[in-house]
């Protein structure tokens, strides 16, 4: 219980519907393994005891070879085990696809998500907002997250609410996740990434409607414009980055990084433009 404190703020301390049924799946399958765990280990401590030299009361049997009763809990009980965490596993993978969107909520908030070295860029489509190392969203409200990488292969990670997902040049994904309620969550790379990987960290802000439309009123109000070349600029490699809000933002920005690199085979020079890729390719 006590290495159990330091539980808070990650995925056992979960505050949205994903999480929680990711916590139930980690719960469940440790307490179907400590089915055969907790058994071994006693019954080796039993055994040492009980058949220890000093013990006369242990019957020496130098003969026996075979108990049909031990070789049956042998192998019935972990093909039990294994049969029902692979059902388990099974089932709930689907469930939780990150593709499929929650249910319920209405219609899911898109916010795309950009990882660079070493920070995260997330662009608001529809208020043509951007901002750095941090995100915002209704608590509530579903969330599909679009997910690309204009750089090595990250992966995006907001413990508390759920399904962690990996970035990658030229490919989009998704991953839907949503907050139960208000509050701050960390968020980072959980992918190894290079000199900056450590702080390449974010806060997810679950708000309430009004404090999300706060939100974005400031960020529209303290943004710069994001075009390529503020974009080409902020995409150089850097660490330890402060929130940064942007607006008004390049349309199709998301779409020409994820083009750039599906053009050319993720070969085209880094900083191009997205229509010289598709020429040099």
């Amino acid at each position: 219980m006590l290495l159990l404190v330091g539980c808070s703020g990650g995925v056992l301390d979960p505050h949205g519907p994903v999480g929680s049924e990711e916590r139930s799946l980690i719960l469940t399958a440790a307490a179907l393994m400590l089915v055969v765990v907790v058994p071994v280990v006693v019954l080796a401590i039993a055994f040492a005891v009980r058949y220890r030299a000093s013990n006369p009361r242990a019957a020496y049997r130098p003969d026996w070879s075979h108990s049909r009763a031990l070789e049956l809990g042998v192998w019935v009980v972990p093909c039990l085990i294994v049969g029902a965490l692979g059902y388990l596993t099974w089932t709930r993978s689907h469930s939780l696809d990150p593709f499929r969107p929650l249910p319920g909520g209405g219609t899911p908030l898109s916010i795309q998500v950009v990882s660079l070295d070493w920070k995260w860029l997330f662009i608001y489509p529809g208020e043509q907002v951007a901002s750095v190392n941090e995100v915002a969203f209704p608590a509530g409200t579903p969330v599909d997250f679009s997910v690309t990488a204009d750089t090595v292969m990250n992966s995006f990670f907001i413990p508390q609410l759920g399904s962690q997902i990996y970035s990658m040049a030229g490919m989009r994904t998704h991953v839907h996740l949503s907050a139960s309620q208000p509050g701050r969550y960390e968020g980072f790379s959980a992918n190894f990434s290079g000199d900056g990987f450590s702080r390449m960290r974010f806060e997810a802000l679950a708000l309430s409607p009004a404090g999300y439309r706060a939100w974005l009123a400031a960020a529209r109000q303290r943004g710069r414009p994001l075009d390529w070349q503020a974009y080409r600029d902020l995409a150089a490699p850097s660490q330890d980055v402060p929130v940064q809000y942007f607006h008004p933002v390049r349309g199709g920005l998301f779409d020409a990084v994820v083009s750039r690199y599906a053009s050319t085979g993720g070969r085209g020079p880094a900083g191009a433009r997205p229509q010289e890729h598709a020429r040099a390719g």
